[in-house]
C-alpha cells in the first residue's frame, strides 16, 4: 500500500500527539481505575484485516479520540494551546489517514467501538463531573489507543 501521507507524515504526527499527552500528565494519588473496558477483540480483528480496513478502524478511534478531547476539560488544568495542538494533530492524522482510504465502502459503521467511546464520556467523564482524576483515567486509556493505532498503521508502511 502505497500513500504518501502515511510514508511521509503518519510517524511524525504519531510521536507528537504522544508526546502531547505525555506532556499533559496529571500526578494524582487517586488510584481509581476506569471501569470501561475496550472491546479487545476490535483490535485484534482490525490487525487480521485488509490494508482499507486498517485505516476505517484507525480513522474512526482517532475521530473518536478527538471527540472525547472536546468535551469540558477545565479541571485537568491542562494548557488549553496544548489540548489545541493535540486536538489538531489528532484531527489531521484521521483526516491524512482518510485521504489515503480507496472509494468510499469503508464508512460501515462500528457499533462496539461508537459505544466503547460513549461510555467513556458518560460513564466516565460526566458522571465524575469532568474532573481531574477523570481525565486522567481518558489521557492513559488515551495513550494506549494511540499507541496501538501507531502499531497497526506502521504494519503499512513502505519500507525503503
Amino acid at each position: 500500500m502505497s500513500c504518501r501521507w502515511m510514508d511521509n507524515k503518519f510517524k511524525q504526527y504519531s510521536e507528537n500527539s504522544l508526546n502531547l499527552l505525555d506532556m499533559m500528565v496529571h500526578n494524582s494519588t487517586n488510584t481509581i481505575e476506569l471501569t470501561v473496558a475496550f472491546p479487545e477483540d476490535l483490535y485484534s480483528q482490525a490487525s487480521k484485516a485488509s490494508a482499507q480496513d486498517k485505516l476505517g478502524f484507525t480513522v474512526k478511534v482517532l475521530k473518536g479520540v478527538a471527540n472525547l478531547f472536546e468535551k469540558d476539560y477545565s479541571s485537568a488544568s491542562w494548557e488549553e494551546k496544548r489540548v489545541d495542538d493535540f486536538l489538531n494533530i489528532v484531527t489531521q492524522q484521521a483526516d491524512g489517514l482518510h485521504s489515503c482510504m480507496v472509494g468510499h465502502s469503508h464508512k460501515k459503521n462500528n457499533k462496539k467501538l461508537h459505544r466503547y467511546f460513549e461510555r467513556l464520556s458518560n460513564q466516565v467523564l460526566k458522571q465524575m463531573d469532568y474532573s481531574a482524576e477523570s481525565w486522567e483515567l481518558i489521557r492513559k486509556e488515551i495513550k494506549t489507543h494511540l499507541m496501538r493505532s501507531d502499531l497497526l498503521i506502521s504494519s503499512l508502511l513502505n519500507i525503503n
